[in-house]
């Protein structure tokens, strides 16, 4: 396999995944309309990161462990624990939401009391707990992706890295489109109907909580 057709072999499977709904698109377009277009790849820089020490350890021989039933069962159970606390925090701070245009950046403020918004920390954060969240982006990168690095490392390093960046670039792709359409309207908003797009969003994170809560529990009785 050649260096191109393993970067856009990587690059259409990593889309056809990042492509179907889940806890980081809810974040992406909640924290879009805060943030504006930024919002898409400042959480997938912390997505990046940890798809990157994973897929060091999936090199290093730990895919057997991820495999494990009781395994997924933690991830499961620990990955509802942490949408449902997140869900939580968006629903305390609906009260206090409100959208402020000043500058030629856009929003100033929307809560009282959350943190500065030009700052990358709170997104990137975002990017990795929603991943550790996801008990199946861990089963993904057990069985499909550790074939893919597999494959890859036929090539050498330079395969691995070259599969490596292709995933990303797909991942990047996809969510600076979202992020730039939810952002690029978000002028057109209403305090009401931002209220309503992150009530909605801590909604469907309870739905996730909730079904991966299920997915463990199902596996754990089996």
């Amino acid at each position: 396999m050649t260096f191109v057709s393993l970067f856009v072999t990587s690059f259409v499977i990593a889309l056809s995944g990042a492509m179907m709904p889940g806890p980081l698109l809810t974040a992406t377009i909640s924290e879009s309309v805060k943030r504006g277009p930024a919002a898409g790849p400042l959480i997938m820089s912390g997505h990046a990161l940890l798809e990157g020490v994973l897929v060091a350890a999936l090199i290093a021989g730990v895919a057997p462990l991820l495999q494990r039933d009781m395994f997924f069962v933690l991830v499961s159970f620990g990955g509802a624990l942490i949408l449902a606390w997140m869900a939580y925090g968006m629903f305390r701070s609906l009260p206090h939401l409100r959208i402020e245009w000043g500058d030629e950046r856009g929003l100033v403020s929307h809560s009282s009391d959350d943190v500065a918004l030009n700052g990358v920390g709170r997104p990137m954060k975002i990017g990795i707990l929603l991943s550790l969240a996801n008990p199946y982006w861990v089963v993904w990168w057990a069985t499909i992706g550790l074939g893919l690095v597999a494959r890859s490392q036929k090539a050498g390093l330079l395969g691995v890295l070259i599969f490596f960046l292709g995933h990303q670039a797909a991942d990047f792709a996809w969510y600076t489109i979202v992020s730039t359409a939810v952002g690029k309207g978000r002028r057109f908003f209403s305090d009401r109907i931002y209220r309503g797009i992150i009530a909605v969003s801590a909604l469907v994170l309870i739905g996730f909580a909730v079904y991966f809560g299920w997915s463990g529990a199902e596996r754990l009785l089996l």
